[in-house]
């Protein structure tokens, strides 16, 4: 997850050399790759636990009846992706927030994009399936490997140096085709070439039905989220977009800095979801509850040192995408905004995956939706009304703020819940 936020990072970088116009053309494109990342990542998360379930019964022809399902899957999701892109880049780049003076680096980005959707979407629904089977280390390796190519290939592609053609946008999506072609190849290789412990005949890759459904049961909620992010994402643009093509621009660096600071909150959260759930199997309450509080101190209290750090040096920061007076004057102080409540979203996210621990999903599901979009959208309708683009940037905190009152009270209850039971 570093490695692609630091893809995301200097993907910018070597884009913003073409202006700002071109760093606010992939910001628009941002939720489209966040829908296909979210199918893509909920069927996956599907076929890993179903794979998983047939290897812990022993049932290894129905294991690798759940493996032959990734080809076609991958396959015709990727299509329809395709074709969308292709076809209907201008209306879904307008419901993005696309302004008019973007709309010709976007449509370049995004139509070029389409074509390694199939690959994309093969690379994440296989690697699950390889950490089904209990092997993290090779899905990781081939994730890395496309990474790295991506960004050496980056400048050669968008400037044209050396025998590569400059290809401007065009060239850095180019680039992350290239990338993504790269990491399907790879995942197909080990599969096919029975690198793996899965045996793929060629009756297993015949659709079935029941298959699907189970998959699906259990990647559904976690699909559902990851689409009301790029649905948040798309109206964030849209009525960012009323500001002009400089205000998405400078949304679209402070957001990429940004993202680094959330990979510790998703390591926390994934590390403190085993324990949470183990502890809730074996009814070791006190255990429980201490590794949440750990957790969620712990946690705060790193955000807490990097939330200096950030705030400091953003202008610092920005600065590294562009010197731009008129984009600095926006994105410093957006990002500035965007972090003042980073002390509260790692224990927020904790929260929440307490709840998944406590296989409680239903309530994981409510409380994320709750903040990710019902809060935030409303206030990205209500305060830039009030406040004009300040107040698009204080959507974001003020929801995390109500985001964390609301699942730290539920989760409070829960826990006095659980102390009058006796636990």
């Amino acid at each position: 997850m570093i490695t692609m936020a630091l893809y995301n990072i200097i993907d910018t970088f070597w884009v913003a050399r073409l202006g700002y116009q071109a760093i606010a053309a992939l910001t628009v494109v941002i939720p489209y790759y966040i829908l296909v990342i979210a199918i893509s990542v909920g069927t996956g998360i599907g076929i890993n636990a179903l794979a998983s379930r047939r290897f812990g019964e022993r049932n290894i022809e129905a294991t690798n009846h759940v493996a032959g399902q990734v080809f076609w899957l991958a396959g015709f999701l990727g299509v329809i992706f395709l074709m969308a892109a292709v076809f209907f880049s201008e209306p879904i780049l307008i419901m993005s927030g696309a302004t008019p003076d973007i709309m010709d680096f976007a449509t370049q980005y995004l139509t070029v994009l389409g074509f390694g959707m199939p690959f994309i979407f093969f690379m994440i629904i296989v690697n699950n399936l390889l950490r089904g089977s209990g092997d993290a280390v090779r899905p990781m390796v081939f994730m890395i490997t496309a990474t790295v190519v991506n960004i050496i290939l980056d400048p050669f592609l968008i400037f044209g140096l050396g025998p590569f053609p400059e290809m401007g946008v065009r060239g850095a999506a180019l680039a992350t085709v290239i990338a993504q072609l790269l990491g399907a190849g790879l995942s197909f290789y080990y599969i096919v070439a029975r690198k793996s412990v899965y045996r793929i005949k060629f009756l297993y890759l015949r659709p079935s039905l029941p298959i699907i459904r189970d998959i699906y049961r259990v990647g559904f909620p976690s699909m559902i989220l990851e689409i009301m992010e790029s649905v948040s994402f798309a109206v964030f643009n849209y009525v960012l977009s009323a500001f002009g093509s400089l205000a998405l621009a400078a949304a679209g660096i402070a957001i990429r800095i940004i993202d680094l600071a959330w990979m510790p909150m998703f390591g926390a959260a994934q590390g403190l979801l085993p324990i949470v759930g183990f502890s809730f199997g074996a009814r070791l309450w006190k255990r429980l509850w201490r590794a949440v509080k750990l957790a969620s101190g712990g946690l705060a209290l790193l955000m807490g040192v990097v939330l200096v750090v950030l705030e400091i040096f953003a202008p610092e920061l920005i600065g590294i995408f562009s010197d731009d007076p008129e984009l600095m004057a926006i994105a410093v102080p957006a990002m500035r905004i965007f972090l003042s409540t980073l002390v509260i979203v790692g224990p927020l996210i904790l929260f929440i995956t307490a709840f998944q621990g406590l296989s409680k999903g239903k309530e994981a599901l409510v409380l994320s939706l709750v903040r990710q979009f019902i809060f935030f959208v409303l206030l990205l309708l209500l305060l830039p009304r009030i406040w004009g683009i300040t107040g698009v940037w204080l959507s974001w905190p003020i929801s995390d703020i109500l985001g964390f009152l609301i699942s730290g009270l539920w989760l409070f209850r829960e826990y006095r819940l659980q102390q009058r039971a006796g636990a």
